[in-house]
């Protein structure tokens, strides 16, 4: 009897040990890997070797196949994840986290969002990528602190905090991404290997160790004063408040805008309504039609948008407009971050260099935008300018930034002196000015308008 009390134990035990991944600590993390085999994982995709040796996770790059994804079997919703990875330096990374695998949705292609694992000079790791979906959420250049966190060729300890709507990052415990985000509220969790298409990066490895989660009594990270991309429309965290932003549209109210050289709101083609500010498609006859906002900003500001184009739109948003100007006629006068469809309309190819597409310093500089920058049209892209006290100014298309100058300096002067501006003394140089969306004739929506001054 007591033989078989002891092998009955002994079984209990081994059974333990074997799913030691579903077993809760005392403080309520969960080991979601055993240390021993794969159980609770399942791979999607792509074909790349995963196994499990010296109590590691062991992802293997493998020629000519997708990215592929060791997969848990269970969805998670809100919780705290950490592990501990090491990636070789060539190869690209990253941990899915909320992500889904439908076979309605490209044949079954895991999508979601990815907390990147990044070992190159670009440093992005522990950025937010939506995989398969929308592309990069959160770069990590508009962190630069966040960006030196990973350290190469070493253990890498990354944490992250999904609570609610907001999805936080950090890599050795240097917050790194805050986004606020519902698309997906619950999913799956994936370790990621790459698709690799260079014969020299085959055999590249990832581990991972570590690796657990924590799904009760969760208590999230202090605040930390980092940049948040917040995707809800029209909405404002409460740290984007304490960090100085307010709205410029609520989505019901266009309280902040008035008509161009008009205290009224124009009663013609602009509508402000189920959350967007939109210009209607014009017949030709009308100009003159824009829209400021009531407030003046400046010398150091930033300002956030979202735009949706219609094929073949054309619109802007302009900064430091003075509608003391003589703008003969035309639309107000000001600094123009262009908004445009490139590839149907025609003023993509005037200018010099470029610098009459998407996101450039209109008639001025190009923007150099990488190639998964932009959005389609019809989808919503986020548009952002920064204006440093100093004199810089930044675009930034969907976070990344796309170009870079400084109002009153050589090259600008020169820059004005060869453009559509010339004949305007002083063009782009007041202290402060106000906010325009262009009615250029095409229907063009906008919400999502914040902005914030810099001191």
């Amino acid at each position: 009897m007591k033989k078989k009390r002891f092998w009955l134990m002994a079984a209990l035990l081994a059974g333990a040990l074997t799913t030691g991944y579903a077993q809760k600590s005392k403080d309520g993390w969960q080991m979601l890997f055993n240390g021993k085999d794969l159980t609770g994982w399942k791979q999607l995709n792509g074909k790349a070797k995963y196994e499990v040796k010296d109590g590691m996770i062991i992802g293997t790059s493998t020629l000519n196949t997708p990215n592929s994804f060791l997969t848990t079997e269970k969805d998670y919703s809100d919780f705290i994840f950490e592990c501990d990875v090491m990636v070789d330096n060539s190869l690209n990374s990253g941990i899915q986290i909320r992500s889904l695998s439908k076979p309605d949705y490209q044949d079954g292609r895991v999508h979601g969002y990815q907390i990147e694992i990044d070992p190159s000079d670009r440093a992005w790791s522990g950025g937010i990528y939506d995989e398969a979906r929308r592309g990069w959420l959160y770069p990590v250049d508009i962190n630069q602190s966040g960006r030196k966190a990973f350290k190469k060729g070493e253990w890498n300890k990354y944490r992250v905090e999904a609570i609610g709507n907001s999805i936080r990052t950090f890599v050795n415990d240097v917050p790194v991404a805050h986004l606020i985000d519902d698309m997906t509220p619950s999913g799956f969790i994936c370790l990621q290997v790459h698709s690799i298409n260079k014969k020299e990066q085959e055999g590249t490895q990832v581990r991972w160790k570590n690796v657990r989660i924590k799904t009760t009594d969760l208590k999230p990270s202090p605040t930390a004063d980092i940049r948040v991309v917040n995707m809800l429309p029209n909405n404002l965290s409460e740290l984007e408040k304490s960090q100085g932003w307010k709205l410029l549209y609520d989505g019901k109210t266009a309280e902040h805008w008035r008509g161009y050289n008009s205290q009224e709101f124009p009663p013609k083609r602009w509508s402000y309504q189920d959350g967007t500010i939109t210009v209607a498609k014009s017949d030709g006859s009308e100009t003159g039609n824009d829209i400021v906002t009531r407030e003046k900003f400046g010398p150091g500001f930033e300002f956030q948008f979202e735009f949706k184009l219609t094929e073949g739109a054309n619109s802007g948003v302009k900064y430091f407009v003075n509608e003391g100007l003589d703008a003969k006629g035309k639309s107000g006068l000001g600094l123009e971050y262009q908004v445009l469809d490139d590839a149907k309309h025609p003023d993509a190819k005037m200018g010099v260099v470029g610098n009459r597409t998407l996101a450039s310093l209109y008639d001025l500089i190009p923007a150099e935008k990488p190639g998964n920058s932009q959005k389609k049209i019809g989808e919503w892209n986020r548009g952002r300018l920064v204006v440093h006290p100093d004199g810089t100014v930044e675009h930034f298309l969907n976070e990344q930034k796309v170009l870079e100058y400084k109002r009153g300096g050589a090259i600008y002067k020169a820059l004005v002196a060869r453009s559509k501006y010339k004949d305007f003394e002083g063009f782009g140089l007041a202290k402060e000015g106000n906010l325009l969306l262009q009615d250029h004739g095409d229907l063009v929506s906008f919400r999502s308008l914040k902005v914030k001054e810099i001191k």
